[in-house]
């Protein structure tokens, strides 16, 4: 499980640490003391946050708001030292709550009774960052192109948002200088099959979608900063700081719509 754990006593999340890594030794555990913190983390996968209530930077009932405002179906459970905290904690519908101190036992019992399960949080197994420099991963792991040429492919197919691209269209955007013949589409050919390996090496191989001589890319199975800015996330647009693909020319065009649109408003 993706999970996190938020108390502004580091003693709490040393114990927490400990029960969390007997109890889920496969998962990814991510700890804070400061829920500002968090805040800046909500890009990062998310299905579980064990959440302190009472707080001086934020309470834990409005941390939990704007992790639900990013993952609506993540399970919150929260920890208190003081039962009388928990009524503003139903407002949210919680997963469950723990009472300080708390055992191992405790801990196992609220994560198997969970409101939703893993299988029932939508998994993208790629993760794609716009803003600033173009990267992408998967399993939080940095994707390994063995070309810079693939890489750059990669991320022209995600500006263009699903809409697949012919070759010659590839070779404008992408070798704008060079001439459209024989050999640059040979090349732009072994690009797209280099990418094709790649994520068929990590076990997505319904994410490049190749229609006779024409390339798109399944944004279903990607999480994007550009693709939740688009659809209004809150959180996205607090990331975006007008950078975008900063290392690709041809996403001047991307560039400065979205500094026109979001930072001149």
């Amino acid at each position: 499980m993706n999970i996190i754990g938020v108390d502004d006593k580091k003693a709490i999340i040393i114990t927490l640490e400990k029960m969390l890594k007997k109890i889920d030794p496969d998962g990814q555990h991510r700890f804070y003391t400061n829920p500002l913190d968090v805040v800046g983390d909500l890009d990062k996968p998310l299905d579980t946050a064990f959440l302190d209530i009472e707080m001086p930077e934020m309470n834990g009932v409005e941390l939990a708001k704007r992790i639900i405002q990013r993952y609506p179906q993540c399970n919150i459970i929260f920890l208190t030292g003081h039962t009388e905290y928990m009524l503003p904690a139903f407002d949210i519908h919680s997963s469950g709550y723990l009472v300080k101190p708390f055992s191992s036992d405790m801990v196992r019992d609220v994560l198997e009774h969970r409101r939703y399960r893993s299988t029932d949080i939508k998994k993208k197994p790629v993760k794609v960052q716009c803003f600033g420099s173009f990267e992408a991963f998967s399993r939080n792991k940095p994707i390994q192109f063995s070309r810079k040429k693939t890489k750059e492919l990669f991320a022209l197919l995600i500006d263009c948002k699903g809409e697949k691209c012919n070759v010659d269209t590839i070779i404008v955007r992408m070798e704008p200088t060079a001439d459209i013949n024989s050999s640059t589409r040979s090349q732009i050919r072994v690009y797209i099959s280099n990418l094709i390996r790649v994520f068929g090496s990590l076990g997505i191989c319904d994410i490049v979608i190749k229609e006779n001589n024409a390339v798109g890319i399944n944004m279903s199975l990607i999480d994007c900063d550009y693709y939740r800015l688009l659809d209004g996330d809150p959180i996205a647009r607090s990331q975006y700081m007008g950078e975008y693909m900063t290392q690709y020319e041809f996403a001047e065009k991307t560039r400065a719509w979205l500094f026109n649109d979001y930072l001149k408003k």
